[in-house]
């Protein structure tokens, strides 16, 4: 089977369904055809709260069947190998597809067996994981009865990278509801030097995790995870360079004692050679997360396997009839969804205009993306940066009559925002082509 597609998509995800919908809008005429095996489409920005149980988990799901764009062809295979001199591509099933310009965003997969035991560890007992499977979380969480709660993250880049905190900021309150704050000790095992990049935010959480009496450790680099004698091991490395949001900051020698740790609690640990690992009786992690196989072992992937594109084009560097965005492309900002609700219009407006004139548009993304930080039940923080990791708020997102002035504080509406607008703004204007 071989089918020509003038613009060929790969992955049905947000970036996928939003590059197809926004270019139909625009060019009825185009022949699209978007690579994508999967019957069911998340809405994964609401996982963090169907794990504290606050949002139902069906709510989360549509059938990819009912968002893909009237008139895009929808090929339900997996994509396997890029062929770009010949603007091809095999797909495992072994057909071939052709393709004029083609867009590269099957997003990013899981990695747990970058850590020795989590693959084994993963959704089961104590060890939980809102990324993978949220309904688990909660479980954990309501049935936690005191000790040790470790949250943690990975040194690998990851979707959401304020993900791992928001969790722990509303089991430190689900807990205290329930009388079992007083007999917990909350650990954030974290492999960063802060809590996160954009300081007037990191000013905010530091006051949260003052408030709430929530102990950080630092530099803490995740190896290892023993789920049946429930010990979470690691190397300290103060050289690391952090996944997600969190980074270095100037300011480290005032939030670090000469323990690397903020709010020191004497939580059991066992020292292995130069490892120390942290007895806990619940623990949440981010899992380790990576590029596609194929998309790494194929000649569009940076020697690091993530898909390499220019920064503000998001052409790729070396093809020019091949654009990338989301998850899967190595940008230096956050990994998120709204990322991607600003790198769709540059790449439709790219593409749309070299099929004009065989010429990129004057579009540029400019690196924003934002992590809504829920850092209570009812109260969220929302930070906004772009390349530059300054907080700069998006001016679009200032129209809406529940924004408030300074959203690098926590505010009741901005829990609104995210519970209740978004979500709806998600289906019904981002995945049908709107430009929000």
């Amino acid at each position: 089977m071989s089918k020509h597609f003038q613009t060929l998509i790969i992955g049905g995800g947000t970036a996928g369904i939003m590059v197809a919908s926004q270019m139909r809008k625009k060019n009825k005429d185009i022949k699209i055809g978007l690579l994508d095996p999967a019957k069911e489409h998340f809405y994964q920005p609401a996982f963090t709260l169907v794990g504290a149980n606050t949002f139902d988990y069906e709510d989360t799901i549509r059938s990819m069947k009912s968002l893909i764009p009237e008139g895009v062809t929808w090929i339900k295979e997996y994509a396997d190998k890029f062929d770009p001199k010949n603007n091809k591509i095999t797909t495992k099933k072994g057909n071939d597809f052709t393709y004029d310009y083609l867009v590269v965003c099957p997003g990013l997969r899981m990695a747990p067996e970058l850590v020795e035991g989590l693959t084994e560890a993963m959704d089961k007992g104590v060890v939980c994981s809102n990324y993978t499977d949220p309904e688990h979380t909660w479980k954990i969480l309501k049935n936690f009865k005191g000790g040790t709660a470790l949250f943690t993250m990975p040194i690998t880049p990851i979707k959401c990278g304020g993900a791992p905190q928001k969790i722990m900021y509303l089991a430190d309150e689900h807990f205290t509801s329930y009388n079992v704050r007083r007999k917990t000790d909350i650990v954030f095992a974290i492999p960063g030097g802060v809590i996160f990049a954009v300081k007037p935010v990191a000013k905010t959480l530091m006051g949260i995790i003052d408030k709430k009496d929530i102990n950080i450790r630092f530099f803490h680099k995740l190896v290892k995870v023993d789920g049946d004698k429930k010990i979470a091991w690691y190397e300290i490395d103060k050289d690391l360079d952090a996944g997600g949001c969190v980074v270095m900051s100037d300011d480290d020698s005032k939030t670090l004692d000469k323990d690397i740790q903020y709010n020191y609690k004497d939580v059991k640990v066992t020292k292995d050679g130069d490892r120390f690992g942290i007895h806990f009786d619940m623990m949440h992690l981010a899992p380790p997360q990576a590029s596609p196989k194929f998309i790494a072992n194929s000649p569009l992937a940076t020697p690091e396997g993530w898909l390499s594109v220019d920064d503000k084009t998001m052409q790729h560097k070396k093809y020019n009839n091949i654009f990338g965005l989301g998850d899967v492309a190595q940008l230096p900002t956050a990994k998120t969804g709204a990322a991607i609700r600003k790198q769709v219009p540059v790449v439709v407006a790219n593409i749309l205009k070299m099929v004009e004139s065989n010429a990129l548009s004057d579009k540029i993304y400019d690196g924003y993306s934002s992590c809504p930080l829920v850092t209570g039940y009812g109260k969220m923080v929302l930070a906004e940066f772009d390349y530059s990791k300054e907080f700069k708020p998006d001016p679009k997102l200032k129209q809406f009559p529940l924004m408030i002035k300074d959203s690098s504080k926590e505010h009741w509406r901005l829990w609104i925002l995210k519970k209740y607008l978004l979500p709806y703004l998600y289906w019904n204007k981002m995945m049908k082509g709107v430009e929000v």
